[in-house]
């Protein structure tokens, strides 16, 4: 191979390498890339999100409730809210499969316990702090089971503290 080749594929090199490395920092200017912490509310657990581009985040959430344990992965996109710098709102759809004692749910056969499928919707809004590496959400998390004890359950909210890095 001649130098001039070698040159030409050099070249190649370094121009897709400078343009994968700007698509990179440009897909990631969000505030932060990965958030793990805590939820709080009817159900609660631990969160971990990430984003995958500048407005989409996959976030997944290990929840307990009644006794049960349940897994959702929701999809996520992202916006600023209110014209406020690290203020987002968010909204997004995903699903969940668990379990629930019907021993310790209001509505639950002694007994029985439950397997449940669904899918989720979720709606929310998110600041990060500047100062600290932390981020706190607020959210409402509906949710539809298909499978299990069937039905719409819309207290799903909670509020959410990670760290965000």
């Amino acid at each position: 191979m001649t130098l001039y080749k070698r040159i030409i594929i050099m070249r190649k090199f370094i121009l897709t390498f400078a343009l994968a490395v700007f698509i990179m920092a440009y897909a990631n200017a969000q505030d932060y890339n990965t958030g793990i912490g805590l939820r709080g509310g009817f159900a609660s657990g631990l969160t971990v999100k990430h984003f995958v581009s500048q407005k989409s985040a996959f976030e997944g959430i290990l929840d307990t409730r009644w006794r049960g344990l349940d897994v959702t992965l929701l999809y996520e996109i992202h916006n600023q809210a209110f014209d406020v710098d690290r203020l987002n709102w968010y909204f997004g759809f995903g699903g969940h499969a668990g379990f629930w004692n019907g021993d310790y749910a209001p509505w639950g056969d002694e007994g029985t316990s439950y397997v449940v499928i669904g899918v989720d919707g979720i709606l929310g809004i998110e600041y990060n702090f500047s100062a600290v590496p932390i981020n706190i959400s607020l959210d409402w998390k509906p949710a539809f089971n298909l499978v299990g004890h069937t039905g719409f359950w819309a207290d799903g909210g909670a509020l959410s503290i990670r760290f965000i890095f």
